[in-house]
């Protein structure tokens, strides 16, 4: 893309705990900032309201780091991008009031953009992996979100599956809350996984309609397992942590897995990306590309740094939305709920 005419974006993401912001030159990454809140590892889940102060007091300095980094001043950007849904309103509209006022201030665009949606564009970025062809399915997996995507354009997203009710990322986190392990505990999950054994405890299977996903079950399942054997043994976790973090991994894949591949089967589609913050797993990593060379797929699969709440993914969709057309909306509010489709 290196003919096209270049755009200078800034990327900014609040949606949650983190506070990113990217620049972007075309679809090239010239820095990428994130500052992570720790306040809530204390309540071992994201306090909204005290997520919202930590971003006012981040969002100046990651704003002005990212600049620096990129060696890029506020006078030569093309657009503002920033994340107006889905998230936590109070966090969202931090970000959203700051790129809003400093767009006006520099009289360029403010460009909404849609937290899930900019997930997958991160696959857009130039990093030096291919970017995934039209059409594709993508697996997108978080804290707040799990949707199986049919992917026909830059603007054109299909759901074709998703939860009807908990995330897996929140799956993975409530488990690790039920076994005494320190927020945020679906890393600690799987980095524990990787010395057990899988088929070492089984744990429930909800059957939803479709290729939907239903995750609130199997949180149930787990902790009645777990009160159930510390009856008899009040150390059982503590004794049986690597297995119990291995099988509750090996669930929460084979669930993501059995749909992904009904889907990709129904829709005819080879390429097939992950993207979220859940796509950071390591064992879901290994499992998509498992999966990949049994059944012929080409898989797309985003660095570490774009899985996880970044700025680089909003400021790669804002650059995007810029190549299609787009002006900036500068008066559309921020949203806590917003369909992909």
């Amino acid at each position: 893309m290196d003919d096209i005419e270049p755009f200078i974006v800034l990327g900014i993401e609040s949606s949650c705990d983190d506070t990113a912001a990217a620049v972007i030159k075309n679809d090239k990454i010239l820095s990428n900032v994130t500052s992570t809140q720790t306040i809530h590892e204390a309540y071992g889940g994201v306090v909204p309201e005290l997520a919202s102060r930590a971003h006012q007091k981040s969002i100046i300095p990651v704003v002005d780091a990212a600049l620096k980094k990129a060696n890029i001043s506020p006078r030569e950007l093309s657009a503002i991008a920033y994340t107006r849904g889905p998230g936590l309103l109070g966090s969202l509209l931090v970000g959203s009031s700051f790129a809003k006022s400093m767009a006006q201030s520099l009289d360029i665009p403010a460009l909404p953009i849609h937290h899930m949606k900019a997930h997958v564009l991160a696959h857009f970025i130039d990093d030096g992996s291919p970017a995934p062809p039209f059409p594709f399915l993508c697996l997108t997996v978080s804290g707040g979100h799990t949707q199986l995507l049919r992917v026909d354009a830059t603007d054109s997203f299909h759901i074709l599956g998703e939860t009807i009710d908990d995330a897996a990322g929140e799956a993975f986190d409530k488990a690790a809350k039920m076994m005494g392990l320190p927020y945020p505990g679906g890393p600690e999950v799987d980095s524990l996984a990787e010395k057990g054994n899988p088929l070492s405890h089984t744990f429930t299977r909800p059957k939803v309609d479709g290729h939907n996903f239903s995750f609130s079950g199997l949180k149930t399942n787990i902790l009645n397992y777990i009160e159930k054997n510390r009856r008899k043994d009040p150390d059982f976790v503590e004794k049986n942590i690597e297995d119990l973090c291995a099988s509750v991994r090996y669930t929460i894949i084979e669930i993501l897995m059995k749909e992904l591949i009904e889907v990709a089967n129904e829709q005819n589609l080879e390429h097939i990306a992950l993207a979220g913050g859940v796509s950071a797993n390591i064992g879901l990593r290994r499992a998509l590309e498992e999966k990949a060379v049994e059944l012929g797929w080409t898989t797309y699969i985003p660095r570490i740094e774009y899985c996880t709440d970044n700025g680089s993914m909003i400021a790669i969709a804002g650059y995007l939305a810029l190549l299609s057309g787009e002006k900036g909306q500068i008066n559309l509010a921020a949203t806590a709920r917003w369909k992909i489709d």
